[in-house]
């Protein structure tokens, strides 16, 4: 059944690959984003209406909400280094922004919202695979904000009874992910560093570990969570994987030089428990690492 999406972040990486697919399967798309990441809208499908609006702004979102079913929330100031130097500003974004989806949502009648978590918020544990039962950690403002955004849903289902599905993502990458920046995602920065020839910047020791997730996957999962009459409580679900690959295995699958630099703040190992996502949202991952890695070097030239 046709459903009218509104996809905050929507000019973003995983929000252009959700809006296409969803786009694809005949639904309505509303996207909102302020485009403080850049301007993208070039890249989005006629079809969908696209709205520059500060999510922080509920009025307006209010209004662009009505007659909406499902908002997924994507829109955020993401990376654990920049919200370290930047506290304030990520939390305003990150978690006042998202109470004024949530206010939004409540005022325009919209029945679901799903929500972008983060891998992030389980910070360091001493047990792998990381279950959906761990005491979560935030070792960074944006890993405490997104975990916040969490309760705040789940508090916005039990209170006003809003439909709300968290997904935490682990390590999202493919088609138009953002190689640039201090902040890049570490497999699009691997990738323009090899097609200019340069040293794969590696921190520390390249021993951490991730669990690095396709965004075909998320959103499948995203997608899942929001249609599912299964769910909508306020619940949690971890989407990844389910492998750990170092970073000094992923420099390999890229290929070239590597270059070693001074340490940062993050989590040393994450690799995701997904057996709850499976039991309730009947999803599972579809592209290993290898095959994804391989489609993102053919299309960068570099096989």
């Amino acid at each position: 059944m046709e459903k009218n999406f509104l996809v905050t972040g929507g000019a973003g990486f995983i929000g252009t690959n959700l809006t296409k697919q969803l786009l694809q399967e005949g639904n309505k798309v509303i996207i909102v984003d302020d485009l403080s990441a850049g301007d993208h809208r070039d890249r989005l499908p006629e079809e969908a209406v696209f709205y520059k609006i500060d999510i922080r702004d509920t009025a307006a979102l209010t209004e662009v909400a009505k007659g909406v079913d499902v908002i997924i929330h994507l829109a955020a100031l993401p990376r654990v280094q920049f919200s370290i130097q930047h506290p304030q500003e990520t939390h305003d974004v990150n978690v006042n922004g998202t109470l004024s989806v949530l206010e939004a949502a409540r005022a325009a009648g919209v029945s679901r919202v799903v929500y972008a978590a983060s891998s992030s918020a389980y910070g360091d544990q001493e047990t792998l695979p990381l279950s959906l039962d761990l005491l979560p950690k935030p070792k960074s403002p944006y890993a405490l904000q997104k975990y916040f955004g969490e309760e705040l849903l789940r508090l916005w289902s039990s209170v006003y009874g809003l439909e709300t599905v968290s997904l935490r993502f682990f390590n999202v990458y493919g088609p138009y992910m953002d190689p640039d920046g201090a902040y890049a995602l570490v497999i699009g920065r691997f990738l323009k560093l090899a097609k200019e020839g340069a040293p794969l910047t590696i921190t520390g020791d390249g021993e951490q570990t991730r669990d690095f997730t396709h965004v075909s996957d998320v959103v499948n999962a995203l997608q899942k969570a929001a249609l599912s009459s299964e769910v909508g409580n306020g619940e949690v679900f971890n989407v990844g994987a389910g492998g750990e690959t170092s970073i000094n295995d992923l420099a390999a699958l890229i290929g070239g030089k590597v270059e070693y630099v001074t340490a940062r703040l993050e989590p040393k190992r994450t690799m995701a428990d997904i057996s709850e996502t499976k039991r309730c949202l009947g999803w599972e991952p579809q592209v290993t690492l290898p095959d994804g890695i391989r489609a993102l070097k053919q299309e960068a030239g570099l096989l």
